[in-house]
């Protein structure tokens, strides 16, 4: 209508949230206090295509990998076995939650 003040938006998404609020307080839930740097999901991706398909570069390469760990082999006989260098054995040791032998 003309002549008539238009309502601000911000009043009607600000009422919606307090009856939510209101709601979700009045069921008897409680808020939880999250420390900082905790994440519910990743452990050090970011979750992007390249870093999926990196990811399942590397899940192909960690039976092989682990396989030679399991025969006994040492570090640099295993990453010659898989064809990888050792910070990347390492990382994927690390995803797939084997051990490789210490360095001598």
């Amino acid at each position: 209508m003309i002549g008539v003040p238009m309502p601000d938006p911000r009043d009607s998404i600000i009422a919606n949230l307090n009856e939510q609020m209101k709601a979700f307080f009045g069921d008897g839930n409680e808020v939880q206090q999250i420390a900082q740097g905790v994440s519910g999901e990743k452990a050090g991706t970011y979750g992007g295509g390249h870093s999926n398909k990196l990811r399942a570069e590397r899940d192909k390469i960690a039976p092989k990998l682990k396989q030679a760990v399991d025969s006994g082999a040492s570090l640099h006989q295993a990453c010659l076995a898989a064809g990888v260098d050792y910070k990347r054995a390492r990382l994927i040791a690390r995803e797939n939650g084997f051990k490789l032998p210490s360095n001598p």
